[in-house]
């Protein structure tokens, strides 16, 4: 399969990588110039679990191909978008005159209703997921991630259509193990708001690798994330659906968040996760509780834990 990758993110990238190795053919679109700036190859340090519970370290230099211009009778059979939240109507608007016959699969954190955050993107072209792997890029331009076992597809209460079955044969085929969602919608805004209530704490104490093994903060990240389920519920969300999701934030606090700072400290996955996060000026920790902040206001629904951070994300690029 011929594969675009949209943008060279930490999760384009790890993806990227991942199907290239499963023997596909996979490019890179980015903006004019960054090509030259980029270079030609990837330094990767990886922790790959896909196939060992413990993971396979892996460490190389990955050579890519990137384009700067994407025209409507391109042969890509599949482009992968993974964008911020906050970026991703930009991103659909530059991609719906240019799809072609592609497959668009929309792969991250939403929180807009789905359908409108892909604007003019058609949705018989567009199927939605949500990666399992993460990291991040730290001296020298060095990727540092973690491939996890599992990748998130689903829908909206349908069946899967042709092109979203072929989107999970790819992955499974990759060897990643796929975790279906027939309540897509409500898992992302789930998955949003307990990033916003981790968020609340990163934020506090500079980033989100402060956090790891942080037993008391990570106390008030499960906290500010129980204040944030009424959000979930006033937006249509059917909690009885999630209960293994919104478990974490229900549960007694001090024996999750002594659980959570065990793993993020002792356990390579989680404290890899975390440690690769550790820019204090990252815009995306501050989109992310900047907009979930404005919804719950909108909805009248008090979130104080969320409240009590606010100067630290309340102008855009932070205080």
């Amino acid at each position: 399969m011929k594969i675009l990758m949209f943008g060279r993110g930490v999760i384009a990238t790890v993806n990227g990588w991942a199907l290239e190795r499963a023997g596909h053919d996979v490019e890179f679109y980015v903006r004019p110039g960054r090509a030259a700036e980029y270079g030609e190859t990837i330094n990767l340090d990886l922790l790959d679990a896909r196939r060992r519970l413990r993971g396979e370290h892996v460490v190389e230099e990955w050579p890519v191909r990137y384009r700067e211009e994407l025209e409507p009778d391109h042969d890509f059979d599949l482009i992968v978008l993974s964008v911020s939240h906050h970026h991703l109507s930009e991103a659909a608007a530059f991609l719906a005159p240019r799809i072609g016959t592609a497959t668009v699969l929309v792969l991250g954190n939403i929180w807009a209703e789905p359908l409108d955050a892909i604007g003019d993107l058609p949705p018989d072209q567009v199927a939605w997921g949500f990666p399992q792997s993460g990291g991040g890029f730290g001296e020298n331009h060095v990727l540092h991630a973690a491939i996890l076992p599992s990748v998130i597809l689903g829908t909206f209460g349908t069946p899967p259509t042709e092109r979203e079955r072929t989107v999970r044969e790819l992955f499974r085929e990759a060897g990643f193990r796929v975790l279906e969602q027939p309540d897509l919608r409500g898992w992302l805004w789930i998955h949003f708001v307990m990033d916003a209530s981790l968020y609340t704490q990163s934020l506090r104490l500079g980033s989100l690798a402060d956090l790891a093994g942080a037993r008391r903060g990570l106390r008030e990240a499960l906290l500010a994330g129980r204040e944030l389920l009424p959000l979930l519920e006033a937006r249509g969300v059917d909690l009885r659906r999630h209960r293994a999701s919104v478990l974490p934030m229900r549960a007694p606090t001090w024996l999750t968040a002594s659980a959570l700072a065990w793993l993020t400290r002792h356990v390579a996955l989680p404290r890899l996760s975390f440690e690769a996060h550790s820019d204090p000026e990252a815009e995306e920790p501050r989109a992310v509780c900047r907009d979930t902040l404005a919804e719950a206001r909108r909805l009248g629904i008090a979130v104080p834990r969320l409240e009590a951070v606010e100067p630290s994300f309340a102008h855009e690029g932070g205080s």
